[in-house]
């Protein structure tokens, strides 16, 4: 019983490690984009083995951009896709590698059960059409395969990205404010590639949608025994960084 309880609190720690780093690379989002990437692009293949073996699996990363999470995904033993609606974003890191699409997120270019993972991480908030997004990613998975979605929640402390904390006073006024600051418009512009989507619009949708089975629904930057935050209205908007729904497709 003692031993249980030892392993108990190990893995309670090494979550709460985890989440520390995390954060941590978190700051380097913006000055060193390759950095926090790669970090969070470890963290996936770990958190992803926990659903599915990756070996042999073929992966549609949407929104991919220049493709920081290639060599983590194809480490793992996955045949690995990226899909970008902007060149200048796929040619990020130089060339444009093998097996790089460029497309519309809300429509995707590949047929229906294409894949065995579909991914997307921070990428629904820059979308118009969010959960026609979501859609589209269940349905270019395979039956038995997963989607799995990671978003930004507005109401979080980096809801605003580089605008943050003044989008808390809206995000149109948060726009302005940096521009009259910096003397240039943000990268994520609200209202244009920046748009507000909540722990609400994602369990909503989750509960709608009916192509597959929720597997999991988490805060993803916090230890996994936070999960419970989810529950909890109006604090979940504020606390939860990054929304991560979990679904297995029918």
């Amino acid at each position: 019983m003692q031993h249980g309880s030892t392993g108990s609190r190990g893995a309670w720690a090494a979550s709460l490690r985890r989440s520390v780093r995390l954060l941590g690379e978190f700051r380097y989002e913006q000055p060193d984009p390759e950095r926090f990437y790669t970090a969070l692009a470890a963290d996936s293949v770990g958190q992803l083995s926990s659903y599915l073996d990756l070996a042999g699996c073929t992966v549609l990363d949407v929104g991919g951009g220049p493709g920081y999470f290639r060599d983590a995904f194809e480490a793992a033993g996955a045949t690995y896709w990226a899909l970008d609606a902007d060149v200048g974003e796929l040619a990020g890191t130089g060339a444009i590698a093998t097996g790089t699409v460029v497309g519309d997120g809300m429509n995707l270019p590949f047929a229906d059960g294409a894949v065995d993972l579909c991914y997307s991480s921070n990428v629904l908030e820059h979308v118009r059409e969010p959960w026609r997004m979501a859609d589209e990613m269940l349905r270019v998975t395979r039956p038995g395969g997963l989607a799995f979605i990671s978003y930004t929640v507005w109401f979080g402390p980096w809801g605003g990205h580089e605008t943050a904390p003044w989008h808390y006073l809206g995000g149109r006024r948060a726009r302005r404010r940096y521009l009259a600051r910096h003397g240039h418009e943000p990268k994520n512009r609200y209202g244009e590639s920046l748009f507000a989507v909540t722990v609400r619009d994602g369990l909503a949708w989750a509960r709608r949608q009916h192509a597959g089975e929720v597997v999991d629904v988490l805060p993803r930057y916090h230890p996994r025994w936070a999960r419970w935050l989810v529950r909890v209205p109006v604090l979940r908007e504020l606390l939860t960084w990054n929304l991560v729904i979990v679904v297995r497709r029918k």
